[in-house]
């Protein structure tokens, strides 16, 4: 079973994508390995039909060069053309990303494919050797993933997923001119963690944690500005890092930039988000 773990991206901050998990991958495989069967039988009847009055040594090269072709060159092509997407992971809403979340490129898909021809396809291991790592890793990793450095995520996340946080309008200028690059990836798990369970916790715990966190914060970011409640800070801080990923993810893979959504419940006390 997959553990959904955040991922780091290249300016320190952490995205929540969850990783595939073996079922969803399993099935997209099937959809790929059928489709590179019709592939293969198309193929496999041309050169029969034009092989008959051909050089044996001569069809046999254009069958292995064929083959090579659909077998690596299919995942590989589609995976860098279609940014880490191929038929079968868009049939099921998956897409491979760097471990930084960011788009791959050739390289790594040439990467994930020759080792997933040689080492992790079924008729080599029965499997074992691609199912085994996606088992046991945190982000749900194939062999061809940790060598490439990528990992497959979810590319349509369930509504049941809590939307991002969000800034709120009054405090959107303030936040546009904060220098984040500070928060450390470690730092704003923490944040968003004790937004999260801060009902959960008692006062003078929730009091403690969130002194802690806001030292740390206003350390890299800047002093708490007068009259803002120290959660509005966080909340703020958290909301706007968010922001930027998710439109340079954005602007990334082309799509349409992030609309704001509704914040996630606030928790009461005086380390409340803003209203």
């Amino acid at each position: 079973m997959s553990v959904e773990q955040p991922i780091v991206t290249g300016e320190a901050v952490a995205l929540d994508v969850r990783p595939a998990g073996a079922g969803s991958r399993g099935i997209a495989l099937i959809i790929d390995l059928a489709a590179q069967l019709v592939v293969t039988i198309g193929w496999l009847w041309a050169v029969s039909r034009v092989g008959a009055s051909s050089d044996d040594a001569a069809v046999e090269a254009i069958v292995l060069t064929l083959f090579v072709a659909t077998v690596l060159g299919y995942p590989v092509g589609f995976e860098t053309l279609w940014r880490g997407r191929t038929p079968g992971k868009a049939a099921m809403g998956l897409r491979v990303v760097r471990d930084d979340g960011g788009p791959i490129r050739f390289r790594h898909a040439f990467v994930r494919g020759l080792v997933g021809v040689v080492v992790d396809r079924p008729g080599l291991s029965v499997g074992l050797l691609a199912l085994i790592p996606m088992l046991t890793t945190k982000r749900s990793k194939r062999l061809g993933d940790l060598a490439a450095g990528t990992v497959v995520v979810q590319d349509r996340v369930p509504s049941r997923v809590a939307p991002p946080p969000i800034v709120a309008p009054e405090l959107v200028g303030w936040a546009g001119g904060l220098d984040l690059t500070g928060v450390s990836d470690v730092l704003a798990l923490d944040i968003r963690q004790f937004l999260a369970r801060s009902r959960q916790l008692s006062p003078a715990v929730r009091t403690e944690m969130g002194n802690r966190l806001l030292g740390q914060v206003t350390a890299t970011v800047g002093p708490l500005p007068s009259g803002m409640e120290p959660g509005t800070y966080l909340h703020t801080v958290l909301a706007e890092r968010s922001r930027r990923e998710t439109l340079r993810l954005s602007n990334q893979y082309g799509g349409p930039a992030a609309t704001a959504e509704r914040p996630p419940a606030p928790p009461s006390g005086p380390f409340a988000p803003p209203a």
